[in-house]
């Protein structure tokens, strides 16, 4: 999420570059900025009122101390008035924040100036490619046809069980799918990266920290009566570690893995794309996480790739 000072002092150059994620909103830029003044008003009558409420506080100590308990009263009965007024004030100053905040989710985050502009992927510019492309020969199998005749895995008992997406892997499947889950965690291992074995399930605030609520709400399965999300990346648990956690700048970065499974709803999507294990509800995944300075961000964007 993008804060307000960074909002105030690059409003131009936020509107310009997300043009490439075609958000063209800047009556939302301005209500925020607006609503900011509000709000850093409220904050300074506030400031300003709990410090007259301090200083009194302590007048009514020292009168009472030097024995003038009328004068102590009549300095009392101010602080009446002032504690009401501190009430509405806080009132007043939670609700702003409150607005504040659910505008600022809704502004996206800037793209890197290097992203080209496009509207799907056949915008996208390939950067390297590594390999060669296998040449089929006819009548190859696709991969869902070639699961069920090995019975590597079995998508019409994932039916049965659970319902569409949620594949069952059997034999040399299951222990195919674990030796690669053990192969990714031992090479990130190796790498640097500390294992890490996360919650299945997060909270709100561990949703928003990431970025996939409100945007991706209607994509997470949500357990309503415990107000918990599954995840659909283990990104979330993992990066919430340091959530309100301050680190110092020599211990970055900080490097992460984990494997969890995986869960999203993918709703809207159906056809040929999504037969076998394209697009399923549960899947499984290894994850690697960074830590590091904005000024080295894409460079440890490069290492990871």
């Amino acid at each position: 999420m993008l804060t307000i000072p960074y909002i105030r002092d690059n409003r131009e150059t936020i509107l310009k570059r997300l043009e490439i994620k075609n958000f063209r909103n800047p009556e939302l830029i301005d209500q925020i900025i607006a609503l900011d003044n509000e709000r850093r008003s409220l904050q300074v009558k506030t400031n300003e009122q709990q410090a007259e409420m301090n200083r009194l506080s302590k007048e009514i100590g020292m009168l009472f101390k030097s024995g003038e308990q009328e004068k102590a009263n009549q300095v009392k009965k101010q602080t009446t008035s002032i504690k009401q007024e501190l009430e509405t004030l806080e009132q007043n100053l939670q609700i702003s924040n409150s607005k504040v905040n659910e505008l600022l989710v809704q502004v996206p985050n800037v793209p890197h100036p290097s992203v080209p502009a496009g509207k799907s992927e056949a915008d996208n510019k390939e950067i390297r490619l590594g390999g060669d492309i296998p040449q089929l020969a006819a009548g190859s199998l696709p991969h869902w046809e070639l699961a069920k005749k090995y019975n590597l895995i079995d998508f019409e008992l994932g039916v049965k069980i659970t319902g569409a997406g949620f594949p069952v892997y059997r034999g040399q499947g299951a222990r195919l799918q674990r030796a690669l889950i053990a192969w990714f965690l031992d090479e990130n291992t190796r790498a640097g990266y500390e294992e890490i074995l996360p919650p299945l399930m997060v909270n709100e605030a561990s949703a928003f920290g990431t970025g996939n609520l409100p945007d991706k709400e209607g994509q997470m399965y949500h357990v309503t009566g415990d107000n918990l999300y599954m995840i659909p990346t283990a990104e979330i648990p993992v990066t919430n570690i340091y959530r309100d956690v301050i680190l110092n700048a020599e211990d970055l970065p900080v490097k992460n893995t984990a494997y969890t499974p995986c869960f999203r709803r993918e709703a809207g999507s159906y056809g040929k794309d999504v037969r076998g294990l394209n697009r399923v509800h549960q899947f499984d995944k290894v994850e690697i996480v960074q830590i590091e300075h904005p000024t080295r961000s894409y460079q440890a964007l490069e290492e990871m790739v």
